[in-house]
């Protein structure tokens, strides 16, 4: 067994509720002067107010910023930083989606230290210190409250902001945050968190070790028997209590064992066209697996059950390939579109789109087969419709 090594989120707090009643430990380590990073949407809900007043009620002086946008702007970061400064934050909060988490991420860690954020793109280029964080999702998706890992589109692009100081101090998981999302939303979060569980599975990271991939694989079994029953029926909490944990694992999963090709050949779909990112991935997915199918065989056949447990008696030899029709199967089924036509990407943008995917060196080193420029064209040209 070769050497590897875990990084985590240090608490959390799981269950119906826990949002309006944080610990007197997150007053505590959050401190007198707490910015909350979210966006319009949940400030519209009123989704953070009982989390916000219980601060308030232990003391704490709390601004908030709900200028968020999804495939945040570099520009969301600059602002909600400067708000933090002014006020001498002491903490912050990221309440909302993935987006929200990675734009508050980087604020405590811009605010924290002497980096600016120019400087701190790119894989452990950040030193540190940062603010104390807590994060809170309101999707069942990203993972973001479990990963090292920020996402900023600047200048068009998508660029990473990679290092454990982004670890969160403590992520709150309160699935009544997610019953009020719409079915659209809670496809894409849905879809979005198998892929990180399946990429973390096959990933070829050196550091894809025993515990990544048992993660990985609880989660695609949460996810695999939860997501088309909150599509359908949202209201239900123990499926939406299934989703926000298995969520969790799988963002745990690829915080340690990173995602790949499907992940950089979804990026500039999202970055041009400003398509959801669970949106995009799901779209890429299958078309991804039948390219790494040579290479990934083995790995397929074994997480075929866990999602999709009918599968457990089709013959080994046919497994993965019908556990990837499963999930083509799956996209429609819960309303996602299933072509980049249908979401309005022009076909003589995919040369361009296939160069953009290239530069995502530190995804596509994960992925089980090589991709080259021509293969990345030849994916997009199948998921083209």
């Amino acid at each position: 067994m070769r050497p590897f090594t875990i990084h985590a989120t240090k608490a959390i707090w799981f269950g119906p509720g826990v949002a309006g009643t944080p610990a007197q430990d997150i007053a505590s380590l959050l401190g007198p002067r707490v910015i909350v990073v979210t966006d319009a949407g949940i400030t519209r809900l009123r989704l953070a107010g009982p989390f916000i007043a219980a601060l308030e009620k232990a003391g704490a002086t709390v601004a908030v910023f709900d200028g968020v946008l999804p495939e945040p702007p570099d520009m969301n970061i600059e602002t909600a930083a400067d708000m933090a400064r002014d006020m001498s934050a002491t903490g912050v909060v990221g309440f909302g989606g993935g987006s929200a988490m990675d734009v508050a991420k980087v604020v405590a860690l811009v605010v924290g230290s002497s980096q600016t954020l120019s400087q701190v793109y790119g894989v452990n280029v950040a030193t540190g210190p940062r603010l104390p964080l807590v994060l809170v999702p309101t999707t069942a998706g990203t993972g973001s409250e479990a990963t090292p890992v920020a996402i900023v589109v600047a200048s068009r692009t998508k660029k990473g902001v990679i290092s454990p100081h982004l670890l969160p101090d403590a992520a709150i998981l309160d699935p009544e945050l997610t019953l009020g999302l719409p079915p659209a939303v809670s496809a894409a979060t849905g879809i979005d968190a198998m892929v990180h569980a399946i990429e973390a599975y096959t990933s070829i990271s050196p550091n894809r070790n025993p515990i990544s991939r048992g993660l990985a694989q609880q989660a695609l079994r949460l996810l695999g028997g939860n997501l088309r029953r909150v599509v359908d029926h949202g209201d239900d909490i123990g499926a939406r209590s299934a989703m926000l944990l298995g969520s969790f694992l799988a963002g745990q999963a690829f915080a340690n064992s990173p995602v790949a090709a499907v992940h950089a050949l979804a990026y500039p779909v999202g970055g041009r066209f400003h398509i959801a990112h669970g949106v995009s991935t799901g779209l890429m997915l299958p078309h991804v697996m039948r390219f790494n199918l040579p290479e990934a065989r083995r790995d397929y056949t074994t997480i075929a059950s866990d999602i999709f447990p009918d599968l457990a008696a089709a013959s080994e030899v046919t497994r993965a390939e019908a556990m990837i029709d499963a999930l083509s199967d799956l996209v429609p089924a819960i309303g996602l579109p299933t072509t980049l036509q249908a979401i309005g990407v022009p076909e003589s943008s995919l040369p361009d789109m296939a160069g953009e995917a290239m530069q995502q060196g530190r995804l596509l080193i994960n992925n089980p087969r090589p991709v080259t420029l021509e293969d990345a064209l030849r994916i997009y040209q199948a998921a083209f419709g």
